[in-house]
């Protein structure tokens, strides 16, 4: 480690020791997938104070309001924000997702009009892919779009696990923009203000007992002319763009998340005496070479990161790996605590692991199913024939 990456981790553990305090205090460790109901509106005013630190947008380039930091910085901020408990980033679809497509396929007028938004934690975005009835096939799109007389582009159509649409004033979706076209062609990449007459966002309430996820009905919405990225026609090759920022440095974020999970499951263990149990500490050792897999794998995505908007080989296995190793942490969870899972409880440790327990339980089917994962590591990975 440089004395440059030394000097910044420090500013960042500085930073965190004297902003997640007072009315703060209470995210630590908190919100994120399976926890996203807990306290949005402070987390809201946790993004514009990280905003008011220069935290968001690291990566960005300065003409756009970011610091241009090198790949180790920004990982090195991931690992101390969640090192200091920093909370799940309510954040993270427009910072990690949305900004990057912009710059790179965006006009500059829409990069004028929706990056400060982001970057100041004002706007926040949900995203718009999945479909009933679609399962994985994210190309089986029936949301259709079309421009009005007056140019603006209406939608008619169902989105569904929409992740923090109530929680949003923005969302970028899909939709089928050639009449009679299938698969990926035909699609245009529209980016649609989610309070309107035309759009009912319905909560879809999880085994978790929260409900972050939703399904959003589009009935005429409209979105202006100048808000489609790409072409017509060519939203495709936008939306994949914007998965391959999905695998970039916030990736190494999530697997610190991971690390404090671990955390907790070994500290009820020790707890409880499940640590006793050789089995038991066997499958915490096993959890814990299975992360360093997960951190090595990531780090070979990101180097040699040339901004492309292609999706690295390496990067075609992560979802694969990270979704089977948090649902057997899952799994490991309730076993630790043993018959005391059964009943919903009121240790915060305790209730922490239930929730991964049931939310990673939907880990290897969302975002891609394990059965699509290893078809698109067979035939973009391998270079094998289509089935």
């Amino acid at each position: 480690m440089s004395m440059n990456e030394q000097e910044f981790r420090q500013e960042v553990a500085d930073w965190m020791a004297t902003h997640l305090v007072g009315r703060f205090a209470c995210l630590k460790h908190r919100g994120g997938p399976g926890d996203e109901e807990a306290f949005p509106a402070l987390r809201k005013e946790w993004e514009q104070e990280l905003a008011a630190g220069g935290w968001v947008g690291l990566g960005w380039p300065k003409a756009h309001g970011g610091r241009d930091l090198p790949l180790a910085l920004q990982l090195a901020f991931h690992e101390e924000y969640v090192r200091a408990g920093g909370p799940g980033r309510i954040g993270h679809i427009g910072e990690t997702l949305m900004a990057p497509t912009l710059i790179a396929l965006g006009t500059p007028e829409q990069q004028r009009r929706f990056l400060p938004g982001i970057r100041e934690g004002r706007e926040y975005w949900a995203q718009g892919y999945s479909e009933p009835g679609a399962g994985s096939d994210l190309a089986a799109i029936t949301t259709r779009c079309w421009p009005g007389e007056d140019g603006r582009w209406r939608l008619q159509g169902q989105k569904v696990w929409t992740s923090l649409a109530h929680e949003s004033e923005w969302i970028f979706v899909v939709a089928r923009s050639t009449p009679g076209s299938v698969g990926r062609e035909g699609l245009s990449f529209l980016l649609v203000p989610l309070d309107q007459p035309g759009i009912e966002i319905h909560p879809i309430r999880q085994m978790t007992g929260e409900a972050e996820f939703n399904s959003v009905f589009f009935d005429g919405a409209v979105t202006e002319a100048d808000c489609i990225v790409g072409k017509p026609g060519e939203g495709w090759k936008v939306a994949m763009a914007l998965l391959g920022f999905e695998r970039g440095v916030s990736t190494l974020g999530q697997q610190m998340h991971f690390i404090h999970e671990l955390q907790l499951v070994i500290d009820v263990a020790r707890a409880n005496g499940a640590a006793r149990d050789p089995a038991i500490r066997q499958r915490i050792a096993d959890a814990w070479v299975g992360l360093q897999g997960l951190r090595y794998n990531g780090l070979r995505m990101l180097e040699e990161d040339t901004g492309s908007t292609k999706v690295r080989p390496e990067a075609l296995i992560y979802k694969y790996a990270w979704s089977n190793w948090h649902r057997e942490l899952g799994q490991l969870a309730m076993d630790v605590i043993g018959v005391a899972g059964d009943v919903r409880s009121d240790d915060d440790a305790v209730r922490r692991l239930q929730q991964v327990f049931f939310f990673s339980r939907a880990d290897t089917i969302y975002a891609g199913t394990n059965e699509i994962q290893l078809n698109i590591i067979a035939e973009r990975g391998l270079g094998m024939p289509r089935g």
